[in-house]
């Protein structure tokens, strides 16, 4: 059986070879690193996307992250609640539907802004709360790039009202409130989350993140597929 991902893989071999390449060059360059096997391929793939490799570091992971977002792709339909539409168009498609999973934000929707304007809070808020109302949230993996807000309502979410997402993944960038939302949903116990301590993240890193998870996951349905 190939040892290559069919699905999460580039598409052709010369795409193959310059993703593989710059992998190789990620881990000649690096001095070290105090991440997992599972852990440091999402951290590979984030430095990848930004060429910055003060992600290693920077990135930081729930015990339990890794395993709980595979097993949140493998299990189907899960579906991804964003923060902004950016992270749903950096996202493969034909990536996501091999899982049966689709993704969702609401940041521009007409009802969100007129309660973010009748509240006094921002879009980001009114959208998190949309996808609790609608009931994306449970089980779901959530990845939060650009809004602060959005993590910390999410955050609140979990703590004041039992809302359990599988995975968060809190990457939003920013100087204002941006490393304190990270620190916050990374102090509770409660659901899992990966974040980039302080300032830097983005939603090009959710992707990243998320591409990296997609890959670990088909590698894990191979894997269970050739032993079964």
């Amino acid at each position: 059986m190939s040892t290559v991902n069919t699905v999460t893989e580039q598409l052709t071999r010369a795409g193959q070879a310059i993703e593989h390449d710059s992998f190789a060059i990620i881990d000649a360059e690096v001095q070290g690193h105090s991440y997992t096997p599972e852990q440091w391929p999402i951290v590979r793939r984030m430095i990848h996307a930004n060429a910055d490799f003060d992600f290693n570091g920077l990135t930081d992971f729930h015990p339990q992250a890794v395993q709980v977002g595979i097993r949140a792709m493998l299990r189907g339909g899960t579906p991804v609640v964003a923060d902004v539409e950016m992270i749903c168009s950096g996202l493969s498609v034909p990536r996501l539907a091999h899982f049966g999973m689709v993704t969702h934000q609401f940041i521009s929707d007409a009802d969100v802004i007129a309660q973010a304007q009748a509240e006094n809070t921002t879009r980001a808020v009114q959208a998190m709360r949309k996808a609790h109302r609608l009931g994306l949230l449970e089980g779901a993996i959530v990845g939060i790039g650009n809004a602060p807000t959005a993590l910390i309502e999410l955050a609140r979410l979990i703590a004041e009202e039992g809302v359990r997402p599988a995975l968060v993944v809190g990457m939003p960038v920013g100087f204002v409130s941006a490393a304190e939302s990270k620190d916050l949903i990374a102090s509770q116990h409660t659901v899992p989350w990966m974040v980039i301590r302080g300032r830097k993240g983005g939603s090009t890193l959710v992707v990243a993140a998320l591409h990296a998870l997609l890959a670990l996951a088909e590698a894990r349905q191979k894997q269970t597929m050739a032993q079964g």
